[in-house]
């Protein structure tokens, strides 16, 4: 989808300034705030998907003048009211009103570092044969969609080159919202900086994506 999430290439935006020497956390309630989302997320009631869709459906506004982890709360509140863990009027009272959805898992102190160790992979077999190869000359497509998708804005209707075949991984606009895996081909696409940004682009600047099979077309 289109959104304020969505803002890689744009112009108008100003520089991006990374800090020195940044901290992992800027405060303590941001530690909290990654807990309390990885915690809930080990409920096993939504994907990773369906989280990156709830914060790209942020309202503009809100999104832009939020920190990264008021992001990531805001989100979790709407993907727990979703799935019957809280109310909204338990978020407004801060503390439960009556009993909510059960969770498949709770996790618990002991098993943090085996399940973060873990991770969550995504790659899956995939019978069908890759349909594009190493230097396949190919052009993303030109879309809008209204739901999720991993197919950023500044690199749509362009033209590029398939550098690398990744292997079959899970197809996030389908999983977020709950039309299963329907895992596919995923290929690194470089793109010259022309391409994205015009005349002016820096010369030899070149970007590269990871894009899923149905993102690309055959020149």
């Amino acid at each position: 989808m289109n959104g304020p999430h969505d803002l890689g290439g744009l112009h108008g935006l100003g520089p991006v300034a990374p800090e020195p020497d940044e901290p992992y956390f800027h405060a303590n309630w941001e530690k909290r705030a990654l807990g309390i989302t990885l915690s809930c997320g080990a409920f096993g009631a939504w994907t990773i998907d369906e989280s990156r869709h709830a914060r790209e459906n942020i309202p503009p506004a809100t999104y832009l003048a939020a920190s990264y982890y008021e992001i990531w709360t805001r989100a979790l509140e709407t993907l727990l009211v979703r799935h019957g863990f809280v109310t909204q009027d338990e978020l407004a009272a801060g503390r439960s009103l009556g009993p909510g959805a059960v969770p498949k898992r709770v996790l618990k102190a002991d098993m943090v570092a085996g399940v973060l160790a873990k991770g969550g992979p995504c790659d899956r077999p995939l019978e069908a044969a890759p349909a594009f190869a190493v230097g396949d000359r190919v052009r993303t497509r030109n879309v809008n969609p209204p739901a999720h998708t991993r197919l950023p804005r500044y690199a749509r209707a362009r033209t590029g080159i398939v550098e690398a075949v990744q292997g079959a991984f899970v197809f996030p606009d389908d999983n977020a919202h709950g039309r299963g895996e329907n895992p596919q081909w995923v290929y690194t696409v470089v793109f010259d900086g022309v391409e994205i940004w015009g005349e002016d682009a820096t010369p030899g600047l070149t970007v590269s994506i990871d894009a899923w099979e149905s993102y690309l077309e055959r020149l």
